[in-house]
């Protein structure tokens, strides 16, 4: 293979898609120019599936959907100007929604590695298509009533799990790759599980040691992808994820403008997405974020209502990178997502439960205050990682601020006397970010039973 030379490329192609519904293996081929093939496997449990007419059509575009969305991460290593669809042909609606996740799922990407990629990637539509094709796009498959509910190994996913259980609704805790961690979070749970296998071309890592570009890409939408074909294949009707409302806002960067992390966690793809699903994959497949209406600190409060899962559960990215090694403890105590689920579970439960779930008490050590300080956006600007936003951060502090068993940390000292005095006190409270409010996708008679027990 000769070497890669980003600059040189000219064209990405999505080569071709397939799913052998006996062995429940897709197969995911792109390539650079006329370059070698990068195939991507995605493996869904339970195999050999019966898919009859309707079921196997709809199945063949969430295939489809699946493979132009996970071609970011392939794309991402040398973003050519122009784009190819070798084995089949898509409509304008289709294209649409994919370049809205490869420009905002990228946007991190590009602003970290200095690129603009603002009408970059460009879809080939064929337009009309057929009255007849645009007609089977919207079947309802007569989809069993139960839920592919994704978990991540955190507080949110958890959160879900439990409203889920507690309305009556038949689940199965479903996760992508091979996390130990997650493994045992879903284990604790008792419910069934889906272990759904995905394995990047090898090729990719290769490029990246060439010199591609890297960085961060839309995982969620991703994810979301794969587990819309997974509940096609499975036959069942909801594909249940756990983003709050707190997702849909970025990082303020002096200069640039608003760059989200979670770009793909936020409502603006969620509704896009579960529309596009509804419209042209499957008339009943719901696609929803529970948790939707809920701030980051409504979403703690509701966690802390049960210690079932304390010696479980994990949000430290540390525990997730691709390649990395499990880590001996669940918290590393230093990331910013340490920094952040310390803080938002500090109000809602005892001092002790806390310091024992992470190990040590993060408020009390003055090493760790830049960390906290780019949380409450002091002189900084809010991580590029999955964490709440900084009016979430300054209300959980000033309210361990006056509370006898926090206010002598040393970081809940200084946020008192150095930070406080510069903010609005009616900006500080609480209550206010725990209101259950806002927009979501959550089918209506589930919401009425959901609510009551998200309000209680």
């Amino acid at each position: 293979m000769t070497a890669f030379d980003k600059n040189q490329v000219s064209r990405f192609r999505f080569v071709r898609c397939d799913f052998a519904a006996d062995t429940g293996v897709a197969r995911l081929v792109y390539a650079f120019d006329d370059g070698p093939e990068m195939t991507e496997t995605v493996t869904v449990p339970g195999a050999p599936f019966q898919l009859d007419g309707e079921r196997e059509a709809a199945v063949q575009r969430a295939l489809r959907l699946l493979h132009l969305i996970a071609g970011v991460s392939y794309y991402k290593a040398a973003v050519p100007e122009q784009v190819a669809i070798d084995g089949y042909v898509i409509d304008a609606d289709t294209a649409a929604l994919v370049e809205t996740v490869y420009l905002n799922g990228l946007g991190e990407f590009a602003y970290r590695n200095g690129l603009n990629l603002r009408g970059r990637f460009k879809l080939p539509v064929v337009e009309p298509l057929s009255r007849g094709e645009r007609g089977l796009q919207a079947q309802s498959l007569g989809l069993r009533e139960h839920a592919l509910v994704a978990i991540g190994g955190g507080k949110d996913s958890l959160v879900s799990i439990e409203a889920l259980r507690h309305a009556g609704v038949g689940e199965t805790v479903t996760w992508i790759g091979g996390s130990q961690l997650i493994r045992a979070c879903a284990e604790r749970t008792g419910l069934p599980m889906l272990n759904i296998g995905r394995t990047l071309a090898p090729e990719l890592f290769e490029l990246n040691r060439q010199g591609a570009w890297n960085g961060h890409i839309p995982v969620t939408a991703v994810n979301s992808a794969i587990m819309v074909l997974a509940a096609l294949v499975q036959g069942v009707d909801q594909v249940v994820f756990s983003n709050e409302r707190s997702a849909s806002y970025g990082s303020q960067i002096a200069g640039t403008g608003e760059v989200n992390h979670q770009w793909s966690k936020g409502w603006a793809f969620e509704q896009a997405f579960g529309d596009h699903v509804q419209r042209h994959i499957a008339a009943g497949l719901h696609y929803y974020s529970l948790l939707r209406p809920l701030s980051e600190l409504a979403v703690a409060r509701q966690f802390a209502r049960t210690d079932y899962y304390d010696t479980h559960f994990s949000s430290c990215n540390r525990n997730f990178h691709i390649l990395g090694e499990r880590p001996v403890n669940r918290w590393c105590g230093v990331c910013p997502k340490c920094h952040f689920v310390f803080l938002a579970l500090a109000p809602f439960m005892p001092k002790t439960r806390l310091v024992r779930i992470f190990g040590r008490n993060l408020l009390d050590d003055e090493a760790q205050a830049a960390g906290f300080d780019a949380l409450l956006e002091f002189q900084d600007h809010k991580p590029f990682e999955c964490v709440g936003e900084g009016r979430e951060s300054r209300a959980a502090l000033a309210t361990l601020a006056a509370r006898p068993e926090w206010k002598e940390d040393v970081l809940v000292k200084r946020f008192a006397s150095l930070i406080q005095p510069t903010l609005a006190a009616d900006e500080l409270r609480i209550e206010p970010l725990l209101a259950i409010e806002g927009e979501h996708r959550i089918p209506a008679a589930l919401w009425e039973r959901l609510r009551a027990n998200f309000a209680a």
